[in-house]
C-alpha cells in the first residue's frame, strides 16, 4: 500500500464529543438545486458526499445526522437527481450530490445530472471538501478517478471514505484499499487519510463527525 495514506483512527472521547455536539445541533433539510442559479447563498462552510451510483451517499448522510429519512435513499441507483442542501446547526452545509457513473435514467437526463454535477463541484467557493465515498466492495474504478481529476483540476480537497465495509471480509477490504490507494497516489488533492465506515453497523460514523466538526 501506499504508505503516504493513513486509515483515520478512531478519535479519542473529547474529540468524539466534539463531534457528537455539532451533529447533536440538528440537521434539517434545505432544498434541492436543479441548476446552479439555484444554489442557496455561499456564506457557510459547505461539505459534500459524492461517489458513484449508489455508493451509500445518502445512508451515511442519515447515519452521521441520526435521522433516518432525512436524505431519501433507495436501492435503485440514480435516485438522487438534484444538489440536496441540509443545514448543520448555523454555519454548515451537507451536501448530497447526484450519483455519477451508471444510474437507472434516461441518458438526456443522467448528463443533465453530470452537467450540474461538475458545474457545482468546479466551482462552488464555499465547498471546503468532498468526501469521496468508495464501495469497499470494490475499491476505486475508472469514473472514480475523472471525478478525482475534476477536483484536482479545481484545487478542490477530497478525502476518500469507504463505505459498506460491514460486507466483504478484512482480506477483501485490504485489497480494496490497495487499489484505491494506487489511484489516489496520482492526485495531489487527495486528503492523505481514508475513513472506513458502515451506514449499517455505525463503523466509522463518529470519526467522520469529528472530521467534519473540526475541519478549520
Amino acid at each position: 500500500m501506499d504508505m503516504r495514506f493513513m486509515i483515520t483512527e478512531r478519535p479519542d472521547y473529547a474529540a468524539r464529543e466534539v463531534g457528537r455536539k455539532l451533529f447533536a445541533g440538528g440537521a434539517e433539510f434545505l432544498k434541492g438545486v436543479v441548476a446552479m442559479d439555484g444554489m442557496p447563498p455561499a456564506d457557510r462552510l459547505e461539505i459534500c458526499f459524492a461517489g458513484r451510483s449508489n455508493v451509500g451517499k445518502s445512508s451515511l448522510i442519515n447515519a452521521l445526522t441520526g435521522r433516518k429519512a432525512l436524505a431519501r435513499t433507495s436501492n435503485t441507483p440514480g435516485r438522487t437527481q438534484e444538489i440536496n442542501f441540509f443545514t448543520l446547526g448555523t454555519e454548515h452545509y451537507l451536501v448530497d450530490v447526484p450519483g455519477y457513473g451508471f444510474a437507472n435514467a434516461p441518458k438526456p437526463i443522467v448528463e443533465k445530472w453530470q452537467r450540474l454535477l461538475k458545474a457545482y463541484l468546479s466551482g462552488r467557493q464555499s465547498l471546503r471538501r468532498v468526501f469521496l465515498l468508495i464501495d469497499a466492495r470494490h475499491g476505486a474504478k475508472s469514473v472514480d478517478n475523472e471525478i478525482m481529476q475534476l477536483l484536482g483540476r479545481s484545487a478542490v480537497t477530497f478525502q476518500v471514505i469507504m463505505t459498506k465495509c460491514d460486507k466483504p471480509s478484512k482480506a477483501e477490504i485490504a485489497k480494496s484499499l490497495e487499489k484505491t490507494m494506487k489511484v489516489l497516489e496520482k492526485h495531489p488533492a487527495a486528503f492523505p487519510e481514508i475513513i472506513l465506515t458502515s451506514s449499517e453497523k455505525g463503523d466509522g460514523v463518529d470519526t467522520l463527525r469529528t472530521t467534519i466538526a473540526t475541519m478549520i
